[in-house]
């Protein structure tokens, strides 16, 4: 049998994953694997920072359902990339981490730059290995089946982490490549169960969330609901499960008080709450313990048993969603329910008005603007709370953002990968002034990859969401404010095309141009201190 690298190995099982992208920066430590990655037909993209990198890979996962690929070298380029695993960890990415080390017998006597990745790793990942020259094949495919959730569970990272030596050691050239275990089902007892229910109730409503984005059940969900007439609340990463136009669609939940004003109230009325793939890692304290299961039915279908507590059920269900959803409905004949949706929606888009100028007028200009098919990214702050009430989505993951763990800066790298991935879509990142300023730098790879991605910055000179919570408190005025940036400015100087906006003339223009052009477009729109008031 003919040897291969152990590097060529790991790569090759990642190819067959259906991973064809890697982002990173590399070192010495490194080189053999990001060779062995573009001989496997991976292409390798190198980044700024690798907590970028993170969510470059993030955006390519969306787009191509196969595992996000990290690349850092040994200590500080690791160290870098912590924040983006824990982030894949609290929004069930399935993400390789790969780091290079060195070799155990060098780390006896020589320090500079050793420590152990895999104790730093170990709590933010779903498991953590050290490639050695004979498991090679074994590890990686551990490795893809662990973080994909094919073993079980939700899907997450995996850390490999690779000695100098191993990465260049000969292994027999093999792959091992078991299927996957065959998802279940839910049982006999379990189905006549929440049959019956669905038959009786009058007063149905469904949550969905991460686990049925993961499961593809966009489409069970439609027919169920309109089969029953249920109104749909989502996560805001489940946004799109079902056309956000369609009258039954109540939008996303779980950050925005105006929001839960009206739909916590829904699920305390129900008769019926189906939780299909509902992940409470995305929500806040107000969805905690809603509704109650000694007086409602509560069915839960989930990949993985609630030991969150958030809430409780009447019914578990550990199975697909999609196919769950379907059993249920088959054979049920639609009665009578309430009608609240229309009554709900209305109510809702009276709570997020749009007013001349503004954060609200910046998102709904530009939805007016973005065809259909855009998919907008979205960084962390107040606006990611207005836009996420505010942006419809036709489809699934077609606004994307970190809902778990909430980190800032995200929304411009995983811009950068989802257009990477889908060069023929539109690709819109959002984000304040202060998360853009976290990441400016990875316009060199816009500009580099000549990605036509547009950038929206709302720029209000202050961490808004904490200057308002500051407010709310009656503090003082501390550590929230900063000075000015000319931030188009700082686009040109990246090469792309930068463009000062102060009304929704002056947007609509240059959200038009940026649409058609080549390169990539900064929109930096100046709104007022205090925008945010009353608003989200």
């Amino acid at each position: 049998m003919s040897t291969i690298r152990a590097a060529d190995v790991l790569a090759r099982r990642l190819y067959l994953a259906g991973c064809r992208r890697a982002f990173g920066m590399p070192g010495g430590e490194v080189l053999t694997l990001i060779d062995a990655l573009e001989t496997a037909g991976i292409e390798f993209t190198l980044c700024h920072h690798e907590n970028a990198a993170g969510f470059m890979a993030e955006g390519v996962y969306h787009v191509d359902n196969a595992p996000a690929i990290l690349v850092a070298t040994v200590g500080p380029g690791a160290m870098n990339g912590v924040n983006v695993v824990a982030n894949a960890e609290q929004d069930r990415v399935p993400m390789i981490v790969l780091t290079g080390c060195v070799d155990p017998d060098e780390a006896q006597t020589y320090n500079h730059q050793v420590l152990d990745h895999r104790a730093v790793f170990a709590p933010i990942t779903k498991a953590t290995f050290t490639l050695t020259g004979g498991a090679a094949a074994i590890q990686a495919d551990k490795a893809v089946r662990i973080a994909t959730g094919g073993a079980g569970g939700r899907a997450g990272p995996v850390h490999i982490d690779v000695p100098i030596s191993v990465a260049d050691a000969k292994v027999p050239d093999m792959v091992v490549h078991h299927a996957d275990i065959a998802p279940g089902a839910i049982g006999e007892d379990a189905l006549a169960t929440a049959r019956g229910w669905l038959a009786n109730a009058k007063r149905p409503i469904m949550l969905a969330g991460l686990d049925a984005l993961r499961d593809g059940a966009g489409d069970a969900i439609r027919a169920f609901c309109e089969a029953h007439s249920v109104p749909l609340v989502t996560t805001y990463k489940g946004k799109g499960l079902l056309d956000e136009r369609h009258p039954l669609a109540l939008g996303g939940a779980g950050l925005s008080p105006l929001a839960d004003r009206t739909l916590l109230p829904l699920f305390r009325e129900a008769d019926l709450i189906v939780l299909a793939g509902y992940d409470p890692i995305e929500m806040r304290p107000g969805w905690r313990g809603v509704w109650d299961p000694a007086s409602q039915n509560v069915l839960d279908i989930s990949h993985a048993p609630n030991l969150h507590g958030m809430h409780s059920s009447t019914l578990e269900v550990i199975a697909p969603v999609g196919t769950t959803l379907d059993a249920i409905r088959n054979g049920v004949t639609a009665g009578p329910v309430w009608d609240v949706a229309a009554k709900t929606r209305d109510a809702l888009a009276k709570s997020f008005p749009v007013g001349d100028w503004g954060p609200d007028a910046i998102v709904a200009v530009c939805r007016d603007v973005c065809p259909q098919d855009t998919i907008a990214t979205v960084d962390s702050g107040a606006h990611r709370i207005l836009l996420s009430q505010m942006w419809k989505c036709p489809a699934p993951r077609t606004l994307l953002q970190s809902s778990g763990l909430c980190t800032m800066g995200c929304a411009l790298p995983l811009a950068i990968g989802t257009k990477r991935a889908a060069p023929d879509r539109p690709v819109v990142g959002f984000m304040g002034d202060a998360g853009f300023l976290m990441v400016a730098g990875e316009l060199a790879s816009a500009a580099t990859l000549g990605l036509p991605v547009v950038f929206v910055v709302f720029v209000d000179h202050s961490l808004a969401l904490i200057e308002l919570k500051q407010r709310q408190r009656q503090m003082k005025n501390t550590g929230v404010d900063f000075g000015p940036t000319d931030h188009a400015a700082v686009a040109r100087a990246f090469g792309g095309n930068g463009v000062q906006v102060r009304d929704r003339v002056g947007l609509r223009e240059a959200m038009t141009t940026a649409l058609a052009t080549d390169t990539f477009t900064l929109i930096a729109c100046e709104i007022d201190r205090k925008a945010y008031d009353g608003r989200i």
